[in-house]
């Protein structure tokens, strides 16, 4: 009997140290998406890569769009982490092409995503397109890639990039940046370029945004406790402060000052004048 129960323990000892030995050698691997909240707008195929782009947005749109890179080397079945990445997002119209203010490409905390934010001034449409032309540098060859995109205008119609001609006769581009607005004083942020040729828009430096908010459908009524935006060096927003007392459409009235307090565009709101020719759309 004690022979028995010997071999019996053996046997389960066996099967444990097999077991644990196999768990071993097959560890379960679990690779997680880091950019799974987020929605893929576009995956260029190019190179044996596959180019993954991402956006909080369902799609390419008008505005501001913070975008996010994964290039996967299909060969290797991995996610690449010491690529240097340059874009240029190109507008192809019927009688000529433009760019759009774009920051430069960098990594994040993550070695396989790279981030920046491009804002596209218009949409496409059935004669006229996008497209993005990328350079990218990974285990020392450059590779090139291009890829027609799809740029919508917002759903709800509301402006939230304004492209104008100035005083001064040179073209801007301000972008509202993306905001929940609450009834409350809101953190309100924007961006101005200054175009330099058709490809390169540089940021607009120590200028002032004058703010108005008025809700039209309520007797053209503002709001207290506004402070006019600022030029940041830290982060290059122009940064104040929205005050909205109720919820429903307001339409954000602006004027843009240069440093010497020349009004570059827009116009003050009166009795005669309740709207400004510079300004954005919310409604919540």
């Amino acid at each position: 009997m004690k022979t028995i129960k010997t071999i019996i323990a053996v046997i389960l000892l066996s099967i444990s140290i097999t077991s644990c030995s196999e768990e071993d050698k097959d560890p379960i691997i679990i690779d997680e998406n880091p950019l799974a909240e987020y929605n893929l707008v576009t995956n260029v195929d190019a190179n044996n890569h596959s180019i993954e782009i991402y956006s909080e947005q369902k799609d390419f749109t008008i505005g501001f769009n913070q975008l996010f890179i994964r290039i996967k080397d299909n060969d290797m079945d991995t996610y690449i982490s010491n690529a240097s990445i340059q874009w240029k997002p190109v507008m192809h119209m019927t009688e000529m092409m433009h760019s759009c203010p774009k920051s430069d490409v960098t990594k994040t905390e993550n070695a396989t995503v790279y981030t920046g934010y491009v804002v596209f001034q218009m949409p496409g449409n059935s004669e006229e397109y996008w497209d993005l032309e990328l350079e990218y540098t990974a285990n020392g060859q450059v590779y090139n890639a291009i890829e027609k995109i799809n740029v919508k205008a917002p759903l709800d119609g509301k402006r939230r990039v304004n492209s104008f001609v100035g005083e001064d006769d040179s073209r801007y581009v301000m972008a509202m940046m993306p905001f929940q607005p609450e009834i409350a004083v809101n953190d309100f942020e924007i961006m101005v370029f200054k175009m330099e040729n058709m490809m390169n828009f540089p940021v607009v430096k120590n200028h002032k945004i004058v703010l108005d908010p008025r809700m039209p459908g309520m007797g053209n009524h503002g709001s207290p406790n506004n402070e006019d935006l600022v030029f940041d060096v830290g982060s290059g927003l122009y940064k104040g402060k929205l005050s909205l007392t109720m919820s429903g459409y307001w339409k954000l009235n602006l004027i843009l000052v240069d440093e010497n307090a020349a009004i570059i565009k827009g116009e003050t709101i009166t009795s005669d004048n309740e709207s400004s020719s510079l300004f954005f759309e919310i409604e919540f």
